[in-house]
């Protein structure tokens, strides 16, 4: 297939968003523009190239070999510019301009605003914009320039810091468990659950409930650590948080004691050809000093009163 000289990357772009989305609607929405347009714009460039790029069934659009070959050619293009802007944005002199960065609500929330409150005021003219979700982003197209997560295995692909230990333990509303120790052991062994949903499987701790805890106990699951937070504040069942989240909510207490099996590595994650971007460097400078004044509270050493005598935090003694 020969392309004439006139077509543009965004006609490239056009057809591989097209192909990703399998249909217009998607197309139009990662674009930023209106089904109409996406359309209009593919008849232009199939007439271009005098080929058909897409056969059109009722389940999607289903690319044809000239439509292959195109967006096999678009990928290339967009991994080159990619890895370009990359190095860019590796060579540039000063901490300034846009940094990225993706993290989790619970994180943001509980431990992250405050940091980066610290580090705007260090470095004003870098502007942080943050992408909350779960989601793997793709740093490699700079979807994001720094993810921070909590992982026990990060892609190997990524360089970066493990800055702390995320601790875990069993939570309940205070206001059901202030009997004693012996009631609370007691009350873990018959009282009905909350945890996370599929898209934490990876986690120990969700991987160990799903095993030892039976389903019909585990009354309520959602895909978000606050949520969960939410749901045993609100009285709905008693679960496992980390930490910092668990430690910071009054209405709610430790059940049990810390459990080390289910810790996870907090990790600062960024792509090799931006480790040594200025505005790369101090951010993870900045919040890897920051980390380290909060990192007994993040590792669970910063609370109230711990109950030693629930061994038992899940059935079976886990």
């Amino acid at each position: 297939m020969a392309a004439p000289d006139d077509l543009s990357w965004d006609d490239y772009r056009l057809v591989h968003e097209i192909a990703d989305a399998g249909g217009m609607t998607g197309a139009a929405a990662a674009l930023g523009i209106n089904h109409s347009t996406v359309f209009r714009r593919l008849g232009q460039i199939e007439a271009a190239l005098d080929v058909t790029l897409f056969e059109r069934h009722r389940t999607g659009y289903a690319l044809t070999p000239a439509g292959e070959e195109m967006v096999a050619v678009a990928g290339r293009m967009d991994a080159g510019i990619a890895a370009f802007t990359r190095k860019l944005a590796g060579q540039e002199l000063a901490p300034e301009g846009e940094l990225r960065v993706t993290t989790s609500d619970s994180l943001l929330l509980y431990l992250f605003t405050p940091i980066f409150a610290v580090f705007r005021a260090a470095y004003p003219k870098v502007r942080l914009d943050i992408v909350v979700g779960n989601q793997a982003l793709n740093l490699s197209r700079r979807d994001a320039d720094v993810a921070i997560r909590a992982t026990g295995a990060p892609p190997g692909t990524l360089v970066g810091r493990r800055a702390a230990h995320i601790a875990w333990a069993l939570y309940g509303r205070r206001a059901d468990f202030g009997a004693g120790d012996v009631a609370i052991a007691a009350a873990v062994e018959t009282h009905t659950w909350v945890g996370l949903g599929d898209s934490f499987t990876g986690l120990k701790v969700v991987e160990a409930e799903r095993r030892l805890i039976a389903p019909e106990r585990i009354a309520y699951r959602l895909n978000s650590v606050m949520g969960l937070a939410e749901a045993i504040e609100a009285g709905i069942g008693i679960g496992h948080l980390p930490c910092f989240v668990g430690d910071a909510r009054p209405d709610l207490m430790r059940l049990g004691p810390l459990m080390p099996d289910y810790a996870a590595d907090l990790w600062l994650l960024t792509h090799p050809d931006l480790r040594h971007s200025p505005r790369v460097r101090a951010f993870m400078d900045v919040v890897s000093t920051e980390i380290r004044r909060r990192r007994a509270f993040i590792e669970g050493e910063d609370a109230g009163r711990l109950v030693p005598a629930a061994d038992a935090a899940l059935p079976g003694g886990a």
